[in-house]
């Protein structure tokens, strides 16, 4: 595996607002909702078109990956401490090439941000290599379980190859997935987080295991979301405070904790918790666009 020096990794944690540790939270990131459809199914996941709703796998509208690099610019000019150009849906990333498109023109244009890419693992070793090259340095991958009998709980579906997998035999393609893409994109040099969304009696009780072994894969960072209740886990209840921070607590044994998520939207921009210029960035007329599953 390649060493990732430690300058490096201080100095795109300390550029990234999704990646710091919460010494300096002045810099921004822009969100470019470019990536139409999922190859998996989550019981939580419930993607949507509007304006209003602050949570992931929601936009106003699509982008065309040749509209990415234009509206960089445009964020710029707008926000210059936009650092970050990131792509987390609203579907999966990596479901098509959209995203891989967005982020070579991003590269090419403005060297200077960090491109950053969210996906659920499945096709990450397959991109690996070609994300590395168009400039993507960070890497968020979703993990909500590494026991395929617990991601069976969560995780209705996996589509992959033209065919459809689910329960167990389903659950243990995509963390297996997950372990080689992780792993490759550690090896290139990415520095890679790893978002966990906590649900109570279904992997609460999962939390170290799942730390410990995403370090393994060589994983840098963690980041555990309270679920928001919707879809087919509608009547679940969120975790409290209290089992938020224990589940934040028992990771950090094993990993650095990201404490700062704000369930960004797919297509937010601006620096979190200080300013949203994606109002002025997205024209919200017309092409909403539809979801389906690759």
């Amino acid at each position: 595996m390649q060493v990732i020096e430690a300058a490096d990794i201080a100095d795109i944690k300390n550029r990234h607002p999704c990646f710091s540790d919460g010494v300096n939270m002045n810099n921004g990131r822009i969100h470019l909702p470019v990536s139409p459809v999922c190859n998996i199914q989550c019981k939580f996941c419930k993607r949507n078109f509007n304006k209003w709703e602050k949570r992931p796998g929601v936009a106003a509208r699509l982008l065309h990956p040749r509209e990415a690099a234009p509206l960089v610019g445009k964020a710029l000019e707008i926000c210059p401490q936009i650092a970050v150009a990131g792509i987390a849906g609203p579907g999966d990333t990596l479901a098509t090439t959209h995203a891989l498109e967005a982020f070579r023109s991003i590269h090419r244009e403005y060297p200077q941000i960090i491109n950053c890419l969210s996906t659920n693992g499945l096709l990450l070793e397959k991109y690996a290599k070609d994300l590395w090259d168009a400039g993507v340095q960070t890497v968020t991958v979703t993990v909500n379980a590494v026991d395929a009998q617990v991601l069976s709980g969560i995780c209705s579906r996996v589509y992959l190859g033209g065919k459809v997998y689910e329960g167990v035999g389903g659950a243990e393609i995509l963390i297996n997935a997950q372990k080689r893409g992780i792993e490759k994109m550690a090896a290139l040099g990415a520095v890679v987080k790893i978002n966990t969304v906590l649900i109570p009696e279904i992997n609460d009780f999962h939390i170290e295991e799942i730390a410990e072994t995403v370090r393994s894969w060589g994983a840098l960072i963690m980041n555990i979301i309270p679920l928001i209740p919707q879809f087919e886990m509608a009547d679940l209840q969120p975790p409290s405070c209290s089992q938020l921070n224990k589940a934040r607590g028992q990771a950090q044994e094993y990993l650095p904790v990201f404490r700062h998520c704000r369930h960004c939207r797919a297509d937010a921009a601006g620096i979190p918790g200080k300013s949203d210029i994606s109002g002025l960035l997205y024209e919200y007329a017309g092409g909403e666009g539809t979801f389906s599953h690759g």
